[in-house]
């Protein structure tokens, strides 16, 4: 039988076998067990005590709770001496049970999910913690389960999900009809080619990070997918050309936008007047997260070369240049310089972490 490992997850133990429990036992031990009982049998949620053993057929059932009875639909009587396996059907994750038996032969607490059937035969999801108790000699002497119907949970979190998608099948429609009528609008204006080539630019910029943000469920993006999203168009087949690095960051969703927005402004006026106008410009962004006063600084670098000489800065800001500047400051409280030096242009953007960090899924 399994002993322990170190460092494993639930510390060693030595109880009586449930025969001592049962078998009269007296005094202190005997209240505390009886006390011990009366809990388990309380609980809502159920609980399993089967044998040490995991070949097939599998652990043998020695105890179930009435909130067992309750989950399941099978009583005590119809279950112990059985395995647990009468719960497993089609539905069930083969892939989790061979990842709880891993940890079971490792002598190891599990904790997973997983769909079951009641004796009715209806599906239900269960999410269970299952623990070993040890012998005097460091043996697995029985196996403890506590398990919980997150059926209800697991039908929320779908119905959630179906309506994100449909909320997001919806944003992307109306992207699409704005799209579509800005682009017969500019026909019809005497505004130049460059002015619908910017302004039509900015709705599929906002639309490519709408589209990576509609992908995680609107939880957030991770910084490197956001700027792959809005440089890769810029590549020309030539990796070498855009480069994005930097540490795992992920974004919330305003932050996400705003800073989609900003490489694509950063990005558009490099292929129109900076290094990837030129065959063998390049342009580098980079980030890092650092300690700063009052919790960690995001910093980005944007840095080109190889294009035409930068004159210096222009006689007036463009709107590029106002929402780098003034947009990501009032947006996300970030510190932003433009620095038009004559090798190419360079960006630097510093930003809380704080004020732009989600979570990653």
């Amino acid at each position: 039988m399994a002993k322990q490992p170190p460092g494993a997850e639930v510390p060693p133990t030595t109880p009586s076998s449930l025969g001592e429990a049962e078998g009269g036992a007296s005094g202190p031990d005997s209240r505390e067990l009886d006390l011990l009982r009366a809990a388990v049998e309380a609980v809502a949620e159920a609980i399993i005590i089967t044998g040490p053993e995991l070949d097939r057929p599998g652990p043998r059932i020695e105890y179930v709770n009435p909130g067992f009875a309750r989950m399941t639909g099978y009583t005590a009587d119809e279950v112990v001496g059985r395995t647990p396996r009468i719960l497993q059907g089609a539905g069930t994750d083969r892939a989790e049970l061979d990842r709880m038996r891993a940890a079971m032969e490792a002598g190891r607490a599990f904790r997973g999910e997983a769909v079951n059937y009641r004796k009715d035969g209806a599906a239900f999801f269960v999410e269970w913690l299952i623990a070993p108790v040890l012998d005097r000699d460091g043996c697995v002497a029985h196996w403890v389960s506590a398990q919980r119907d997150v059926t209800g949970r697991k039908r929320a979190e779908e119905r959630q999900r179906r309506l994100l998608d449909e909320v997001n099948h919806r944003v992307n429609n109306t992207l699409a009809a704005v799209q579509s009528l800005a682009a017969q609008t500019l026909r019809a204006t005497p505004y130049s080619d460059a002015v619908r080539a910017a302004f039509l630019g900015r709705l599929f910029a906002l639309s490519r990070a709408h589209d990576l943000l509609a992908r995680g469920y609107w939880a957030g993006a991770p910084l490197l997918d956001l700027a792959e999203g809005q440089l890769a168009p810029h590549r020309d087949g030539n990796p070498a050309r855009v480069e994005a690095s930097g540490p795992e960051v992920w974004l919330r969703p305003g932050a996400a936008v705003a800073f989609g927005m900003a490489l694509h402004e950063l990005a558009a006026n490099a292929a129109a007047h900076g290094a990837l106008s030129a065959p063998g410009g390049r342009v580098r962004l980079g980030w890092s997260v650092g300690p700063a006063a009052g919790g960690e600084l995001l910093s980005l670098r944007w840095a080109e070369e190889g294009g035409p000489p930068v004159p210096g800065p222009p006689a007036r800001r463009g709107f590029g240049s106002r929402l780098i500047e003034r947009g990501l400051a009032r947006e996300l409280r970030a510190e932003t310089r433009l620095l038009f030096a004559a090798p190419g242009l360079r960006c630097e953007i510093d930003v809380p972490l704080a004020a732009v960090a989600g979570e990653a899924p």
